[in-house]
Order: C-alpha cells, then sequence, then structure tokens
C-alpha cells in the first residue's frame, strides 16, 4: 500500500462525528484541526469547527491554562454546529486529557500521546495518580499511542534532532486521524511541502510523522475498524470551507466593488477581529488599502476621514475598542458619512475573555455613545452569513449615510463551515449617489450646494467628496442648520436635527426584510427568538424538539437596529416567546421595552456557544411551562451554568419561578 492510499478493509459507515483535538498552545492543535476540516471539506462532507483558544498567550507548557482545543463535526447530512460532546478526544498530554474529559459522553474514544504521561506532566496538570492507570477512565475506550517517541525515531535517519523532531508530534496524530476517519493524506502532504519549503528538516520531520501516524492506524492492529463518513448532499456549486473573519474581509471586498468605491481598513489589532486585517492585507490588487494604527481612535479616525473623502470606510474591532472609539462613531453621526464598525464580540468586561466568545456588546451597540445617536445594527449568524450580513451593513451605510455597527463574536469569526460561492451577479448594486451639483437656491437667486438637504424618502443628506467644483462644504462636530449646514447653537434647529436623524435611521425598518419565521404550520405557541451566534445551537434545538412531535417556531433577527418592522406582530402571535443569548439577556430588555412582550431570557455567560442539548431542554421546559397552563413570568438557565435576566439562578437549569 502506497504512502496514501485508502484503507482496503471494511470501514464502518457513519453518519456524523465529533473531534475535539487538545493539546498544549505549543503543539499546534489549531493547525492540525484545519488541516483535517480542509480535507473533510474538499471531501464532501458538511462540517462546523470551534477553535478553542487558552486565554494566556504563552501559559506554562503543561498546565490546565495553556491547553489549546480544536472541536470539527463532519457528517453526511446538513448539520448546524460543531457538536455537544466529541465521540473522539485526542489528547497530546494530561493536562489536554483533564481539562476536557469532562465534556466527553460514555463510551467516546480516547486517543492519548502516552509518552506525555510522565510525573513532571502530570503534577502540572494537577493529578496525583496517573488516570490512565487508576481506573478514572473506565466509561471510556482508550488507546495509548506513542506519538513521541515513534515520532523522533522516524525522523532521526533524516538528521532532525529528537527536540526538533518532537515538534512534529501533532502531525503523526493527524495522520493517525485521517487513517481511522477514512480520510486521503496526499493533500495534506503537498501543504507540508508547500508550507515548510525551503526549511528541509522541518518539512521532512512534518511529512514523515504524518506518514508515520497513518502507517500506525493501519499496521498496530489497535483499532477494531476504521470509520467512514460519506459526503453530505449540498447543493450544486463551488464550495470553499470559511471562517467568519475571512467572509467579513471578502464581504467588504464585495461590497467595495458593488458600490464603486475604494476599500479603506483603519484598525489597531485586537483579538478576534485581527484577521479581518491580515486577508484584507492580501488583496490590494482590488484597490484595498489597510492601515494600522497606532491606536483604536486613530484607526476609527481614518476610516472616517477615508469616508470624507468618497472612500468606504471601515474599521473593524472588539469590545474594548468599541469603547475608544464612540467619540468618533459620534462625529460620523453628526456629519452624517458612511462608516462600518466592525465588533467581533469577545468576554469582558476590561480585557475579560480575550479568547472567548460573548455576545455581551448589543446595549453597548445601541446605546454606546453620548448624546442621542442611533446607529443601524446588523448581526451575522453563521460563519458564512458573515459575508452576506457585511455587504448589508455597507448597503445601509452608503444608502443612508449613517455609521453602521456588525456585530459578529469570536464563534463566528474563527469557526468554518463550508460556504457555496454566490454569482456576482446575484450581489446587490450598492449605488454611492454622489452629490453631482448644486441642490439650493439661495435669496439672492444662486445656485448653491447645501449639504444637509435630505433625500424626501431616505432622509440622507447628499455626499460630496472634496474637490468637487461647486459643492464646497464644511462639515464638524458642531451641531449644524438644517439644510445648509452652518454651525448652529438654536435650541429648536438642534431638536429638528436630532430628531431628523432618528428618523433617518427609523425608516430603514422600511427598507429590511419582514422577520423570517420558521413555523412550520403555524399552530406552534412557543416562539423562539435569537440573534448572532445562536443561530446554529438554536436551530438544531428546534430540530431536535420536532423531531419528539412538538411544535415550536424559531425567528432569528439580523437588522437589530430598526428592528424589522412587522416584528411586533410576529411576537404577538405567539403565547410565549425565549430569548437564548450568550449574555445576562440584552435582546430580551430590548424586546419587552419596545413591545410590552412578556419575553424568557436563557442565557449563559462561560465563553462558549450554548449547546444543542441545553437549547433542546430549554425549549421542552417553556413548552411543558405553557402547556400546564401557567401564566407567570419565568427565566430559564442554561444546564451547563447560566444567569436568567431577572437574577436567579436555579441550580438545575429548569425554569425558574
Amino acid at each position: 500500500m502506497s504512502d496514501t492510499t485508502m484503507n482496503e478493509h471494511e470501514s464502518e459507515v457513519l453518519d456524523r462525528v465529533i473531534l475535539r483535538f487538545a493539546g498544549d498552545s505549543g503543539d499546534g492543535m489549531q493547525l492540525v484541526g484545519d488541516q483535517f476540516t480542509n480535507v473533510s471539506a474538499l471531501f464532501g462532507n458538511d462540517l462546523a469547527t470551534f477553535p478553542d483558544f487558552p486565554a494566556e498567550i504563552r501559559a506554562p507548557a503543561g498546565t490546565l491554562a495553556g491547553v489549546s482545543a480544536f472541536q470539527v463535526q463532519i457528517s453526511d447530512h446538513d448539520i448546524l454546529t460543531p457538536g455537544d460532546a466529541p465521540n473522539v478526544l485526542v489528547a497530546m498530554n494530561p493536562a489536554a486529557l483533564k481539562a476536557n474529559v469532562a465534556t466527553l459522553p460514555p463510551g467516546a474514544t480516547v486517543i492519548v500521546n502516552v509518552d506525555a504521561f510522565e510525573e513532571r506532566n502530570l503534577t502540572k496538570a494537577g493529578y496525583d495518580v496517573n488516570p490512565l492507570t487508576d481506573g478514572s477512565l473506565s466509561a471510556y475506550t482508550v488507546y495509548e499511542v506513542p506519538m513521541t517517541s515513534i515520532t523522533t525515531e522516524v525522523s532521526k535517519d533524516a538528521g532532525v534532532k529528537p527536540r526538533d523532531a518532537e515538534r512534529s508530534k501533532n502531525f503523526f496524530a493527524l495522520g493517525l486521524i485521517c487513517w481511522l476517519y477514512t480520510r486521503p493524506i496526499d493533500g495534506t502532504a503537498e501543504w507540508i511541502k508547500s508550507k515548510y519549503e525551503g526549511k528541509f528538516l522541518v518539512m521532512e520531520a512534518n511529512l514523515r510523522a504524518l506518514k508515520a501516524g497513518y502507517h500506525f492506524g493501519e499496521t498496530a492492529e489497535l483499532f477494531a475498524s476504521s470509520f467512514e463518513v460519506r459526503p453530505a448532499t449540498l447543493e450544486p456549486g463551488e464550495y470553499v470551507n470559511i471562517t467568519g473573519n475571512t467572509a467579513t474581509a471578502w464581504g467588504l471586498i464585495a461590497a467595495a466593488k458593488q458600490s464603486g468605491l475604494p476599500l479603506f481598513l483603519g484598525t489597531y489589532p485586537i483579538t478576534p477581529a485581527s484577521d479581518i486585517l491580515h486577508e484584507l492585507s492580501k488583496h490590494k490588487e482590488f484597490g484595498v488599502r489597510t492601515f494600522q494604527a497606532e491606536d483604536e481612535i486613530a484607526g476609527i479616525g481614518a476610516a472616517l476621514g477615508a469616508a470624507f473623502g468618497g472612500a468606504l470606510g471601515v474599521t473593524t474591532t472588539s469590545g474594548p475598542g468599541v469603547d475608544l472609539k464612540a467619540e468618533m462613531m459620534g462625529l460620523g453621526v453628526s456629519l452624517e458619512l458612511p462608516l462600518l464598525i466592525i465588533n467581533i464580540q469577545r468576554g469582558g468586561p476590561s480585557t475579560g475573555l480575550p479568547t472567548k466568545t460573548e455576545q455581551a456588546d448589543l446595549l453597548h451597540a445601541m446605546y454606546g455613545r453620548h448624546g442621542e445617536s442611533p446607529l443601524p445594527i446588523v448581526a451575522a449568524k453563521t460563519p458564512s452569513h458573515c459575508f452576506e450580513a457585511t455587504i448589508e451593513a455597507v448597503r445601509l451605510a452608503v444608502k443612508y449615510r449613517t455609521p453602521v455597527i456588525l456585530l459578529s463574536d469570536g464563534y463566528l469569526a474563527n469557526g468554518t463551515e463550508p460556504w457555496r460561492l454566490p454569482d456576482v451577479a446575484d450581489l446587490p448594486i450598492i449605488d454611492p449617489d454622489f452629490a453631482s451639483g448644486p441642490n439650493h437656491i439661495d435669496e439672492a437667486g444662486n445656485e448653491v450646494f447645501w449639504p444637509y438637504v435630505r433625500d424626501e424618502t431616505t432622509l440622507a443628506r447628499p455626499w460630496a467628496p472634496p474637490g468637487l467644483a461647486g459643492l464646497e462644504h464644511r462639515i464638524g462636530g458642531l451641531e449644524k442648520a438644517d439644510g445648509s449646514g452652518n454651525v448652529s447653537y438654536d435650541g429648536d434647529n438642534h431638536e429638528r436635527m436630532t430628531r431628523l436623524r432618528a428618523a433617518k435611521i427609523a425608516g430603514i425598518a422600511n427598507d429590511i426584510p419582514p422577520t423570517d419565521v420558521d413555523d412550520e404550520d403555524g399552530h406552534a405557541d412557543v416562539l423562539v427568538v435569537g440573534w448572532g451566534s445562536t443561530y446554529g445551537a438554536i436551530a438544531a434545538g428546534v430540530r431536535r424538539v420536532r423531531a419528539r412531535g412538538h411544535k415550536v417556531a424559531h425567528a432569528h433577527l439580523v437588522h437589530l437596529n430598526p428592528f424589522p418592522a412587522d416584528l411586533g406582530d410576529v411576537l404577538g402571535r405567539y403565547r410565549r416567546v425565549l430569548v437564548p443569548e450568550v449574555n445576562m439577556g440584552q435582546l430580551s430588555r430590548l424586546l419587552r421595552a419596545e413591545y410590552l412582550v412578556d419575553v424568557v431570557s436563557f442565557t449563559q455567560l462561560k465563553g462558549i456557544p450554548f449547546r444543542a442539548a441545553s437549547m433542546e431542554s430549554a425549549i421542552l421546559e417553556l413548552i411543558r411551562t405553557e402547556d400546564a397552563g401557567d401564566g407567570r413570568s419565568d427565566a430559564v438557565t442554561s444546564s451547563v451554568g447560566g444567569t436568567p435576566v431577572d437574577g436567579t439562578v436555579p441550580a438545575d437549569g429548569k425554569v425558574s419561578r
């Protein structure tokens, strides 16, 4: 058999599998997770991933704080999440095992790098006794594989030093998993050759480790069989495996092309938003200009200046950066210029959990500026949807001459899924409709240009980049007189301008789609309303509840300010409304205030996404409450520990009263 030939013996066919690679932050778990994902995507599986980074940049090796993990679910059918509990855990050291074993269901497979289970590493991980010998793993099928020693042995005659060879053990693990799940390794071998071209010893060590892991699966007779997850049936088209941040970057490029505007990104690096800068910097051939500023304020200031100059101005950040950008966002409201602020949310407050996910910046996006300064808010719901959401946010910014906030989060930003490339002809045209001449007759009968004359339909003011003869004008942060744009301190004018700016944003409700409600026959009593990255878990939970014979509806909001014009009517059709959020109930507060609907809040703040099983339990509990005829207001907490909006914390994950 050649190095890369698929298994000749029979394989057990599975409809899906959830794998989790875990090791020290220097063990390359994200790298091999990405490669396994890419191989599976090329194989034709549907998939979803969850990279789980340690919060510290370089925690002490072998400690729980330094564990990095990558979870991926592959399937032969449509899936919505990276899975609740791994079927297979690959643990490169004791800390990786200890940090992840609690997530495993009984009967799961555990593959450990037995070479790492020595006394020093066990102590650093907090083990008093070796878990491989004390019976504590009896609920699982455990395979002890000497990954480190085999890797160093196969690299020896290539001249690779043992310490250098040891770093390639992650590719041994990848080769083994590729054999176990009937994945070819040809593509990965070519990738290694390309990535490490010019670094012969590194390339050779990784190639030898990959092949050694693959052949170990074939020859060790450790496993009863290999497994096969066949390709999924997907809509015809060309697919790529894409992360949310990459989809966002591509969405910006597409929006710039569809609008004919040069794209300018002014930003400051911050986790987990920095990859958008990295991706855009590769595409200067599309007229993209990226500027890494000295701080967050300079980044948004440059983007706003670019918008004044007639470009598509964009700034990217996370929660702490939004704090710093708030004053410049207010200036954008006053100037009424197109500007896109992309917030990749993370755990807070302050530095908080910089590598973990959260969606707790909604109220910040709504109200986190001084004065009356409403902005449109658009939220992406899946990694691939970041592309579509980005284009929509740009459309609103350009058409309505306003800053727009686009909300994503760490889960979407780093997660991946297959995405069918859209037909460019189907993308919306975004017309900047620049001012072309005078728009007002002054008292002397002269044709002049006024910067705050408004479109009767959109209430947007004209966009006149500098350098156009006859369109000279002055704008700034001081309040402007309606129409002329002259500085005005008049109270009546200030109220008029404030209400005009608010009415412009509110009017966007007439330019966005109605609420998309998934209600199979229109007879459900319970509606689940979500936003952002809760989409996958909610949709999966709804599927499970329906499979049990219950009726439940699901609506997922992309436009959060303004809400869809029909949202109040939609909410009023259902007796109970459940709102799951990875925060303390921020959308719940907005819905209660806006529509006087007694929604039920279901929350968690663990730095991880909801699990589909938790969502299923919460929906079923609300249905039971409804069936029992209990009309009292309830709050639900997640089974992994969460806080309902009213502050009570039931210990059992049930409806609290």
